[in-house]
Order: C-alpha cells, then structure tokens, then sequence
C-alpha cells in the first residue's frame, strides 16, 4: 500500500471517528502532502519510516525557514499520523515516538512607545477638563488618568492594581506597599506624577460622595472593585480615541512598557524584576531583546572602532 493510500485511510478515521471539519482535514492533508512528498524523495514510505526520518523530515522544515510553531504542527499530524498506522496494523513501529517537538520561541511582550503612552495619557486626563463633561464623566475620566498613572509608573499587575486600598491614594511615601503572587510583599515606585493623578481622582470620588468603600477605585461588582475586564475594555475605548489599535493595548501591555522603557533607560535587569515581582529571573528576561538592542547601540556608538570612531 502506497503512502497516499495510508493518507487516505487516515483522514476518513479523521472524518469518521473525529468528526474532523473540512478545514482541519485540508490542513492534515496539506501537512501529509508535505510529509510524503520528503518520503517519497529519501526513497521510503510510511510503513518502514524510523526516527531518522522524521528527524530529517524536521530538519528540512528548519532548513525551508518554517517557524517553530508551524514545524510543530507539522509533527503533529505526523504524529498522529504514524500512531493511527501503528494501531491499525499498517506499520511494525511508530517512529514518531522518540522525537521530541521543536522548542518554541517565547513571544516578546507587545511594547508602547514612550509617545504612545504620552498619547494615552493625555487623551485620559482631557474628558477631566472638558467644559461639557458631567460629573460622572470627570470622575470617570479621572479614574483612567488614575490608573494609567499608577500603572506606568508601579508596573502592577492589573489584578494588583484594581485592587489598591484607598489609603494607597494618601501615602506620603514615594512608593506603594503591595502584595502580589503568592502573599508576597515589595515595594514599588510612586512618581509625582502618579501620585498627585490619585490624589485628585480621590478628591473627585469624595467630593461625589463615594466614600464608602475601602477600594481606590470603587464599583458595583462582586468583590466591591473594579474588575480586571471592565479596566481592560474601559482602556480600549481611551487607546482608540488617541489613535491607537485596540488589541494593541491592554493593562498586561503598559505593564510592558513600564519593564522595557526601564531598560532602555539602563535600568539593571535584575531590578525589573524585583519591581514586577518576578520570582524568577528567567520571567524577566523575556525583555532581554530590550536589552539586546541598548548593547548594540552602546558598541556601535562608543566603540573606537565602530564606524566614525577614531
């Protein structure tokens, strides 16, 4: 039985058994293709492929330039592919066994720029001077300027943030106090900036008398807080009115922004990650590619022999 042969009867089990759309199985067929086409060049077939094979099989996705993702899921319909022939009979072995799936690069972080942040900012504080605004608007408005302050300049976590007792909004201190993962204790950083957008909101949400609550940033929810979602969706709205994407902006993005924009100030690695409260440092370092380029830039501008040095 030929390798097309075995394809065949593999995606009718797909169909049959798995109940597989046309969608998946045109894209197990393109994968198969592929994976049969490499067969069919070394000479072999399904039934008698080993883990050399499929070992040069990844190699020639690598050398074509597939991304790790991609090749991945290459293999895994290969996989499944050479199970469903062990199984029913079709093959002495499955090959695919011993070989491991390629590693995954971990994705960078989605980063602002320090203008796009400015942008968010300012369009945030306008709706607190606008003259036509309410008072439901002002305060609204400045919440958000609140909260992006506080979070560009701590680098909270969003559930951390959300969650700030109203004393946070008082301290005299240049830094906050938090608990985050684990009951773990740190302190974070407190610009003016930050500080005097919190004292504000505070006045705002006294002055309206919503003095009640505990929370900094009181709302009609389960836990008495504003939640995670209702910051995030609130955020979209201010990132598309300055001009920016929405699923380019989140509170997980000026996160981001707050650990890059540090490093490429020279802030140490090691810092970071004690203001993120990362417990370990290899969390951190996903914004080595920050660091990366600061080093490229410093060789190539202070080294005597980078082009127009001495």
């Amino acid at each position: 039985m030929n390798g097309a042969r075995h394809a065949s009867l593999f995606l009718d089990m797909l169909a049959a058994e798995r109940g597989a759309s046309k969608n998946t199985l045109d894209a197990y067929g393109r994968d198969l293709d592929d994976y049969l086409a490499f067969l069919s060049e070394a000479g072999g077939q399904p039934d008698n492929a080993t883990s050399a094979t499929i070992r040069g099989f990844m190699a020639s996705l690598e050398e074509r330039g597939l991304k790790a993702t991609s090749a991945a899921r290459r293999l895994s319909a290969v996989r499944q592919f050479h199970k469903f022939l062990y199984v029913e009979g079709y093959a002495p072995a499955d090959p695919t066994a011993a070989v491991s799936a390629p590693k995954r690069g971990r994705a960078l972080p989605k980063v602002l720029s320090v203008s796009e942040v400015d942008r968010l900012l300012q369009v945030a504080s306008e709706g607190i001077r606008h003259p036509e605004a309410s008072p439901a608007e002002r305060l609204r408005a400045a919440r958000m300027t609140c909260l992006l302050e506080l979070l560009y300049a701590t680098g909270l976590r969003v559930s951390e943030l959300v969650a700030l007792p109203r004393s946070a909004a008082k301290t005299r201190d240049r830094f906050l106090v938090v608990r985050g993962k684990g009951a773990k204790e740190r302190l974070v950083p407190l610009t003016e900036v930050a500080r005097e957008a919190a004292r504000s909101y505070l006045a705002l949400l006294e002055e309206q008398k919503k003095a009640a609550s505990p929370w900094l940033f009181p709302a009609d929810s389960e836990s008495g807080h504003l939640t995670r979602q209702a910051f995030a969706r609130d955020l979209k709205s201010v990132a598309g009115a300055a001009g920016l994407r929405a699923d380019k902006v989140s509170p997980h993005v000026l996160r981001h922004a707050f650990a890059s924009h540090l490093l490429q100030n020279g802030a140490d690695l090691r810092v970071v990650q004690e203001l993120l409260g990362h417990s370990d440092i290899s969390t951190t370092q996903i914004y080595t590619h920050v660091l990366d380029e600061r080093l490229k830039s410093m060789v190539r501008d202070l080294h005597p022999l980078a082009e127009g040095g001495e």
